[in-house]
């Protein structure tokens, strides 16, 4: 018997040839929204990497909706232009199937990129207006200004047209973003949600944005297709979000054709009480799955392949998604594959790497899996 890591795993009508997920990871590299050359080269060499699913950066559905100005978008047409040669390689060379992550930055907008330490930028130093549930800023960033109801509406109309986009470029699935403190996220946790009308109060309310935005996009999104949510499943902070809320949302995405969770955490407070360590939030993705019913991904310190093997014959997940560490060893799927015994995807141009024709007896790796 194989291992579960790299059996195949279906999604709808998309079936990945192993469990393997490359995270969405920020790349702050576009200009105006627009992918470039950095993007050809980090998804292209990602798509080649053997895992069975490749997600984009999270990739914003409206201008103010940036963590920075360098994040990449999906508001445009010409957003679209820009990422096409970009998929257009990875479909070529690589064996990766293609996903993209959208999402909106909420409270957390309008910063200076990760290596310049995130830091506020004011509207009149080249930022712009922040929006969020509630007049709530996070801990050391800019004050935001809540939404109106058809602001609201607005952005979840904003979130179905950037999804037609993403389908019209044949990308094969979506995740949403509504982890880490981010716009979804501000409006599930009461942390940053005091608002009195419809979309605050009851943990019914809050949900309501994230289920609104799920059902735009599910309305555009073709059938066939897979879509998902990412969540931070719990705040890690008394009077937050909790697990039993995220089993609530999943339970209420599952009905309305949500096809798999992957189970972050945190993000919506700096007072945030967690003890990291390796696949500390498996058990989030596990209790999501069996109480449920969903497919879930799990994400956060997985680096080693036994680890993810564990993961999925434990049936704590379904998928495992790597990030920084497909950053620092970005052929990890295929030192998974030696180490488990398994073949795996490889580019032709490639193949004279693998370890088995240094002893002139090649066995030939899956270049079509």
């Amino acid at each position: 018997m194989g291992s579960l890591l790299f059996s195949p795993f279906p999604l709808r009508g998309l079936t990945l040839p192993n469990r393997i997920v490359v995270s969405p990871m920020g790349q702050y590299s576009a200009d105006d929204g627009c992918a470039g050359a950095w993007h050809l080269m980090h998804l292209g060499h990602l798509a080649l990497s053997g895992a069975g699913l490749l997600i984009t950066e999270a990739t914003a559905i409206h201008p103010e909706g940036r963590i920075s100005k360098h994040d990449m978008g999906m508001w445009d047409d010409r957003h679209a232009a820009a990422l096409e040669p970009v998929i257009a390689f990875c479909r070529r060379h690589g064996g990766a199937h293609l996903g993209m992550q959208l999402y909106h930055a909420g409270r957390k907008a309008s910063v200076t990129v990760a290596w310049e330490a995130q830091r506020p930028i004011a509207t009149g130093e080249g930022g712009w207006t922040i929006h969020a549930p509630s007049a709530l800023a996070y801990p050391g960033r800019l004050a935001p200004e809540p939404l109106s109801e058809v602001e609201i509406a607005q952005l979840v109309g904003g979130f179905a047209a950037a999804a037609a986009r993403a389908d019209r470029l044949g990308l094969d699935l979506i995740e949403i973003h509504g982890a880490h403190g981010y716009l979804i996220h501000s409006f599930l946790s009461p942390l940053s949600n005091q608002r009195s009308d419809r979309y605050g109060g009851s943990l019914d309310n809050r949900c309501r944005f994230a289920l609104e935005v799920f059902d735009a996009i599910r309305a555009v999104w073709p059938e066939r297709k897979p879509l998902g949510m990412r969540i931070s499943a719990t705040d890690w902070a008394d009077g937050g979000w909790t697990i039993e809320d995220s089993v609530h949302l999943a339970r209420q995405l599952k009905a309305r054709g949500c096809d798999f969770i992957t189970a972050s955490s945190g993000g919506t407070t700096p007072a945030q009480k967690l003890t990291v360590g390796p696949g500390y939030q498996v058990p989030l993705a596990d209790r999501i799955r069996r109480d449920a019913g969903i497919a879930t991904m799990a994400v956060g310190l997985i680096t080693e392949p036994r680890q993810a093997e564990a993961i999925l014959t434990g049936e704590s997940a379904d998928l495992v998604a790597l990030a920084r560490g497909m950053l620092f060893n970005p052929r990890w799927p295929w030192h998974a594959a030696m180490e488990l015994g398994e073949r795996v995807f490889y580019p032709k141009q490639y193949e004279r790497s693998h370890p088995s024709m240094r002893g002139g007896d090649f066995l030939k790796p899956v270049r079509d899996a």
